[in-house]
C-alpha cells in the first residue's frame, strides 16, 4: 500500500484511483455515503429532486428482472447438489419449514401490533413518465428496460430489451467461452454464476439508487418516514430477539444441549455471522463449533450446518415479511390477510437456496414486494439501515442452523 501522501496524489489526479477507492469501500459504506448526499441534495433542491428517483427506479427494475431467474437457478442448483440421506433427512425439512414459518409469523405479528410505519404519510411517488414527461428519450429508455429477464423473448416485441439481455449475458460469459460443460450440473452452475456476476454489476450502482430515492423523498416529503424507519429497526431487533428465544426454548426441551452451552460453544460462529453478514462464509465455523465445542454428532452437525444452511434463512424471511408490511404502512396501503399469506409463501420459497446469493435479502425482497403489489422503489429507503439489520438477521440464520443440529441430535447424548 502506498503512503498517505502518494495515495492522496493518486486520487486527486487519477479518476481510476478514485473509482478504485470507491469500490474498495464495503457496500454499506457506499450506501451510507449515498444516503448522506441524498439528504443534502433533497434539502437543497426541494421538490425538484423528484427527478432523481428515476435512476433508482431503473436499478430496482433491473433487480426485479434478475430476481426470478436467479432464485430459480439457485433453488435448482441447491436441490441438485445438496446430499440428503440417512435417518435424519426425513426430519430436516420439517424442522426447517417450522422454523421459517415461526420466524415469518413473529415478524408479521410484531409489525401488525406496533405498526412502525403508521402515520409516516409517504405519498406513492409518480411514475418515471410523470416525472420526466418532458424528456422523452429518457422515458423511452426506461420503458424498454425489461421487467423480466425472459420478457423480451416473449410477445412484448421490445428489441431493445433483447439487446439488454444479450449484452448482459455476453459480457458475463466472455471469460467462460472455453469452459467445458460435461453434465447438466455444470450447465446450471454456469447459469447461476453468470446471473450472480450480473447481480454484482447491479449491486455496484445500488448506492446511486439510494442517493436518488432518498433525495427525492427528502425533497418532496421531508423526514417523517425516516423517523418511522428508526422504529422499524427496533421492531426488527425485537422480532429477531423473540426468534432467538424460540430457538433456545426449543433446544431446552427438544435436545440434550443446554441453551447456555449453545451460546457458549457457538459464539464464534455467531460473531462471524454478524461481522461478515454471510451465513455461507460462516458455514465451516458453524460446523466446527457444533461438532467440537458443543459436541453434537457429526451427522447432526453436517445436516444442520452444511445442508440446512442452504435452506434455512429464518432471519431473512422474518425481515422481508416485516419490510413488506412496513412499506405498506408508510404509504397507507392495507395488506389483507390473503396478501400477508402471499408474503409468507413468497418469503419461504425465495429463502430456499438464497444463502449463496450476494445481498440475497435485496434480491428476494423485490420478489416479495412484487407478489403483493408493493412499489419496489421504496426498497432503497430500507437499504439505509439494511447493512446493520443484515448482520443481525444473518446471526439469527446461523443460530437457526445450530438449533436444527441440536434438535436432530435428540434428547440424549451419545
Amino acid at each position: 500500500m502506498d503512503d498517505k501522501s502518494l495515495e492522496n496524489t493518486t486520487i486527486a489526479t487519477s479518476p481510476t484511483g478514485l473509482m478504485a477507492t470507491w469500490h474498495n469501500l464495503p457496500l454499506y459504506g457506499r450506501i451510507v455515503i449515498g444516503l448522506v448526499f441524498g439528504v443534502l441534495t433533497g434539502l437543497i433542491l426541494g421538490s425538484q429532486a423528484a427527478v432523481l428517483a428515476v435512476p433508482g427506479k431503473l436499478v430496482l427494475r433491473l433487480l426485479g428482472a434478475l430476481a426470478p431467474p436467479l432464485i430459480l437457478a439457485a433453488i435448482v442448483h441447491t436441490f441438485m447438489t445438496t446430499r440428503l440421506g440417512g435417518p435424519l433427512a426425513a426430519r430436516l425439512p420439517r424442522l426447517l419449514l417450522l422454523n421459517t414459518l415461526v420466524a415469518i409469523t413473529v415478524g408479521l405479528t410484531v409489525a401488525n401490533i406496533i405498526q412502525p410505519g403508521q402515520g409516516a404519510g409517504l405519498t406513492p411517488s409518480p411514475s418515471p413518465a410523470e416525472i420526466t414527461h418532458s424528456v422523452n428519450p429518457l422515458v423511452l429508455f426506461f420503458e424498454n428496460v425489461p421487467k423480466s429477464l425472459l420478457g423480451p423473448l416473449g410477445d412484448d416485441g421490445k428489441v431493445i430489451g433483447v439487446i439488454f439481455v444479450a449484452v448482459a449475458f455476453g459480457m458475463a460469459l466472455r471469460n467462460e467461452r472455453h469452459r467445458p460443460l460435461g453434465t447438466v450440473e455444470h450447465l446450471v452452475e454456469l447459469l447461476l454464476e453468470s446471473l450472480i456476476k450480473i447481480l454484482h454489476w447491479i449491486i455496484a450502482v445500488v448506492p446511486l439508487a439510494v442517493f436518488g430515492i432518498v433525495a427525492s423523498i427528502v425533497g418532496t416529503e421531508g423526514f417523517a418516514q425516516f423517523q418511522a424507519l428508526g422504529i422499524f429497526v427496533l421492531c426488527v431487533l425485537l422480532a429477531l430477539a423473540i426468534q432467538a428465544a424460540y430457538y433456545l426454548v426449543r433446544i431446552r426441551f427438544g435436545s440434550w444441549v443446554s441453551p447456555a452451552a449453545l451460546i457458549r460453544g457457538g459464539r464464534d460462529a455467531l460473531v462471524m455471522a454478524f461481522s461478515t453478514a454471510s451465513s455461507t462464509a460462516t458455514m465451516p465455523v458453524t460446523y466446527v463449533a457444533l461438532k467440537d465445542r458443543i459436541g453434537v454428532r457429526e451427522q447432526s452437525a453436517r445436516m444442520g450446518a452444511l445442508v440446512g444452511a442452504n435452506f434455512n434463512n429464518d432471519g431473512t424471511a422474518l425481515y422481508e415479511a416485516m419490510a413488506a408490511l412496513f412499506i405498506a404502512q408508510i404509504i397507507g396501503m392495507d395488506l389483507s390477510l390473503s396478501q400477508q399469506l402471499m408474503v409468507v409463501l413468497t418469503s419461504v420459497i425465495a429463502s430456499v437456496g438464497a444463502a449463496g446469493i450476494p445481498e440475497a435479502g435485496l434480491v428476494t425482497m423485490t420478489m416479495v414486494f412484487t407478489a403483493v403489489g408493493l412499489p419496489v422503489q421504496y426498497i432503497p429507503v430500507l437499504l439505509t439501515v439494511d447493512w446493520f439489520l443484515d448482520r443481525c438477521r444473518t446471526a439469527i440464520n446461523v443460530m437457526g442452523d445450530m438449533n436444527v443440529s441440536c434438535l436432530l441430535d435428540g434428547k440424549h447424548k451419545e
